[in-house]
């Protein structure tokens, strides 16, 4: 069945839809007007909204992928604060009525499979009519503890001079999965890419993954007797903003090493690939700042993860983020997303909003 041949949100109205939506939750979930959450330490909150001709779009995600990337966008946050755990969500949808049943259906299965193998729970949220389709998502989660029993939170301000920048994965995947769903490079660039990196692109944007995994391993890697310090971030605005993100909140510089970028190998050969890698999003990797013995460690024990740089006193008029040990020569298109702004940029997020 295609999305055009159910029933449309204005055929079943507000109390069938609210009946439909329940049917993803635990049995009774929706019969009250809030939800009881009993944690068991500290909780992490966070909400994403996802937009229509912002965030996504059908000539690129799918209602499946549109519920999948909601969670896994706030899933992500919760993670680059330390999260290795999650109590569930809440989801706030506004749509047009003419919008049709199996794509709302699609976008709350896609959530729920997102959220499942965290042991997460959907556990409410709310629905209006609207002129354009938006997704509010509110994310709850448990901080994981350090072995001193202390909650093991990860903040962009704790980052020091002479700290490593470790990233825990690759970058650009998801940029140029983007630019193949959407037919935006030639032909012959096309032919070029091998059939499995066509495939980790595209599965990069429309299912990215939470890393809540690395948050596992960053405890698992802790050398003995170091202190529980570390500064970090998720990607999903891009590598350069997460990285420039640390160095303004820690009052530092961040370095990033040309030769050790997170490229993933196969697309190393296009001529946007470091750009896309610099600048592309979404593809919501952790980028953290740790004590360099701590970041060896975590690089053995997690696969994918890679020292990318490091955080070096901040001085002069310089800017955030740069090369290390050299100057200028830093990709126009590098800056990564930010809303309101219009200026010209290829990351991920402002090409989707022009569809």
């Amino acid at each position: 069945m295609t999305a055009a041949e159910g029933p449309t949100l204005a055929d079943l109205g507000e109390w069938e839809l609210i009946e439909r939506l329940a049917a993803f939750a635990p049995p009774g979930q929706f019969a009250d007007d809030a939800a009881l959450v009993d944690p068991t330490g500290p909780l992490v909150v966070n909400t994403d909204v996802l937009v229509e001709g912002v965030h996504f779009s059908d000539a690129s995600t799918s209602g499946f992928d549109v519920g999948w990337r909601a969670a896994a966008a706030n899933l992500s946050d919760l993670a680059a604060m330390g999260c290795r755990s999650v109590c569930g969500l809440t989801v706030g949808l506004v749509a047009p009525g003419s919008t049709p049943w199996p794509w709302v259906e699609a976008v709350y299965c896609g959530l729920r499979t997102c959220l499942e193998p965290h042991g997460g729970l959907l556990l409410g949220g709310d629905c209006s009519s609207g002129a354009q389709r938006l997704l509010a998502v509110t994310a709850l989660g448990a901080l994981a503890h350090s072995a001193e029993g202390r909650a093991g939170v990860i903040r962009r301000a704790d980052g020091r001079p002479g700290d490593s920048l470790v990233s825990t994965g690759p970058h650009g995947l998801s940029r140029l999965g983007l630019a193949l769903l959407l037919g935006a490079l030639p032909e012959q660039a096309v032919e070029g890419l091998e059939q499995p990196l066509q495939h980790r692109a595209i599965r990069a944007h429309q299912r990215p993954r939470a890393r809540l995994d690395a948050v596992a391993a960053l405890h698992a890697s802790r050398p003995g007797g170091t202190p529980w310090r570390v500064a970090g971030t998720d990607s999903s605005d891009g590598l350069a903003a997460a990285a420039a993100a640390i160095a303004r909140a820690s009052r530092c510089r961040a370095q990033l090493d040309r030769r050790r970028l997170p490229l993933d190998p196969a697309m190393a050969g296009l001529p946007e690939a470091v750009e896309w890698c610099l600048g592309g999003g979404e593809d919501f990797e952790l980028i953290l700042a740790l004590e360099p013995t701590w970041a060896e460690a975590l690089v053995a024990l997690l696969p994918g993860a890679q020292i990318i740089g490091g955080l070096a006193e901040r001085s002069g008029d310089g800017g955030a983020v740069g090369w290390a040990g050299e100057a200028g020569d830093w990709p126009a298109g590098a800056a990564g997303f930010t809303h309101f702004q219009l200026r010209a940029t290829t990351s991920a997020r402002s090409t989707t909003r022009w569809l």
